[in-house]
């Protein structure tokens, strides 16, 4: 078994290379939290109090005391009261106006008659959907990390794909062993160049695995669900009914939509017949969009050559699970977001938010309930 060190090395080392060959299509990267206008987005905006004309409390989980004073210029209405347990914010949840999601249950939001928005901690919002009527019956805005987490994202799709390709599983379990072993004899690594990635959801995470994607030399193909057009590097932007016309056309396919009732079992038995054989599934989205007993049916018959999952269903996944023992496949415990640069972007967007509650401005990430995100 490979030790948990040889395997955090082998995703550095992948993930350092992501970041050069990237370089073939981005500029260098900044060195500061980037503008809140390339993270958040104002397609759904909308404002939570219009012209605020008293103090307003904002309950978060964990904020420093540096991060308390940004946000007390910014925003000098808008109080916020830092690390309160679920059970004392809920003895306070006539107070707040707004908080961040790790306190909305129905039992705060019904408690709660100022509150007027809450903010998501995460891009992905499915876990709040039996929210919905509860919150658009009170007119309480949703606002989620869309657009926070792509880099980091992408970068771990590229570096669980590269452990693939490039075999780098067999040398790193050689090198535990100091074994100069060159090939493995049940395959040989192969080259992304010249391959056909199919992105499944071109929104800000799928775009930024789009762009790493063509910046390998890889062929990009998308679906996406709105009619908005795809950057220069994506080839063609299908909806999402043409996922089966498309399927047959990738070697790689990444799983990037949100779960919604649309998306959950997206990749059933049907998705994997019309793949490309050989072809390698990678999920950063949700595990339950994709139908896992049909996933190691393919696994096992060959139809696929491999599989990396940030995400599973179940999660996390039994120490019994076949997943674990299925050749081909690549499992990490739904941390591809994780990174410094993930927690700047998230917190320049959470900034931005706070300033425009303050301001009675329109919030950026306004969840659309009837899309899902």
């Amino acid at each position: 078994m490979r030790s948990s060190n040889s395997n955090f090395g082998l995703l550095v080392c992948a993930l350092a290379l992501s970041g050069l060959m990237a370089c073939r299509s981005s500029s260098p990267a900044a060195t500061t939290p980037p503008a809140s206008s390339s993270v958040g987005s104002l397609r759904n905006a909308r404002v939570a109090i219009e012209r605020p004309a008293t103090q307003l409390t904002m309950f978060v989980g964990a904020a420093t005391d540096a991060q308390r004073d940004e946000l007390a210029l910014l925003a000098p209405n808008v109080a916020v009261v830092a690390g309160l347990t679920r059970e004392q914010a809920l003895e306070r949840a006539g107070e707040a106006h707004a908080i961040d999601a790790r306190y909305a249950t129905p039992e705060f939001i019904a408690s709660a008659p100022n509150l007027r928005w809450i903010q998501a901690l995460s891009a992905g919002v499915d876990r709040y959907l039996n929210l919905a009527e509860l919150l658009e019956q009170r007119s309480i805005v949703l606002t989620n990390m869309q657009g926070a987490y792509g880099p980091a994202i992408a970068d771990h799709v590229f570096a669980m794909l590269l452990a693939l390709s490039r075999d780098l599983r067999f040398y790193s379990e050689q090198q535990a062993q100091a074994r100069w072993t060159r090939g493995n004899p049940d395959g040989q690594p192969f080259a992304l160049e010249g391959l056909t990635m199919l992105v499944v959801g071109l929104g800000g995470i799928g775009t930024d695995v789009a762009e790493r994607a063509h910046g390998f030399g890889m062929r990009v193909i998308a679906t996406r669900r709105s009619d908005d057009g795809g950057p220069a590097f994506v080839e063609h932007v299908g909806k999402p009914e043409e996922l089966l016309t498309l399927l047959p056309r990738a070697d790689v396919v990444a799983i990037c939509v949100p779960l919604t009732p649309q998306t959950e079992r997206m990749f059933d038995a049907q998705a994997f017949a019309a793949m490309k054989p050989g072809a390698i599934v990678v999920n950063i989205a949700r595990g339950k969009v994709v139908d896992t007993e049909a996933l190691l049916a393919a696994l096992e018959s060959g139809r696929l050559r491999g599989a990396c999952l940030d995400v599973t269903e179940p999660e996390p996944l039994p120490a019994d699970h076949p997943l674990w023992r299925a050749k081909g496949v690549l499992i990490t415990p739904h941390v591809a977001a994780d990174s410094k640069l993930s927690e700047d972007r998230a917190w320049t967007l959470l900034r931005e938010n706070v300033r425009r509650f303050g301001a009675g401005e329109p919030l950026y990430n306004v969840v659309d309930w009837k899309a899902g995100y």
